[in-house]
């Protein structure tokens, strides 16, 4: 079930089942909007939600995380280009600006952002923010999602 706002929306996932509908429901509210953040704790699900993402956006690749790459890149199934980053073991911004950040997030192509909160300094100005979290007791994840 999900609520949807003008700026928000919500949807729970009680199983993996339901990751078609959630990806959905993200690609609708992404609408034009290329820069994607995907924010939750370790294990919360970031990557599995981006790999569903991207199958339907038509990317017939592997999906994985760059944890060491920081940065992946795919093409979707109409040629668009889609890029797969993941912050999680930079130890500063300047790192991540190395490797082109700035130039991927103004490239206008989708950017798909896991552990965005290490690079808060570089972020564009609108994004969709993505919040992953999951029940302790359970496998039941909640995702939210914010315009910014």
């Amino acid at each position: 079930m999900y609520n949807t706002g003008v700026e928000q929306a919500r949807f729970v996932m009680a199983t993996l089942d339901d990751l078609p509908e959630a990806a959905a429901l993200l690609l609708e509210a992404a609408n034009e909007e290329p820069v994607i953040l995907f924010e939750g704790p370790m294990g919360a699900g970031k990557t599995t939600l981006i790999k569903e993402l991207c199958r339907q956006f038509g990317v017939r690749e592997n999906v994985s995380s760059p944890t060491f790459a920081l940065v992946n890149e795919y093409e979707s199934g109409n040629g668009k280009l889609i890029y797969h980053f993941d912050f999680y073991r930079i130890s500063d911004e300047r790192e991540a600006l190395n490797i082109g950040a700035l130039e991927y997030f103004d490239s206008g192509n989708i950017c798909l952002i896991e552990w965005p909160s290490l690079i808060p300094g570089l972020l564009p100005e609108h994004y969709l923010l993505v919040t992953l979290q999951p029940d302790a007791n359970s496998e039941v994840r909640t995702m939210t999602i914010n315009k910014v």
